[in-house]
């Protein structure tokens, strides 16, 4: 868990830089949307292997969002 902020923020800091967006557009795009527009394949993982968000794990973040 302690992984996923660093690689949001590398991600966000390379799509305000080479797309643009601001972070609310960021934030609003899905992963594949992210990887189109940045020109990067989705290769390697299918939806099955893919890790998922649980409702545990859903309710955790929003809980750490509203403690801002």
């Amino acid at each position: 868990m302690s992984e996923f902020a660093p690689a949001a923020l590398l991600l966000c800091a390379h799509a305000a830089r080479m797309l643009g967006w601001r972070p609310h557009e960021f934030w609003a795009a899905t992963p594949a949307e992210l990887a189109a527009a940045l020109g990067l394949p989705l290769t390697g993982i299918s939806a099955a292997e893919a890790p998922g968000l649980d409702r545990a794990l859903l309710e955790k973040l929003m809980e750490q969002d509203n403690e801002r």
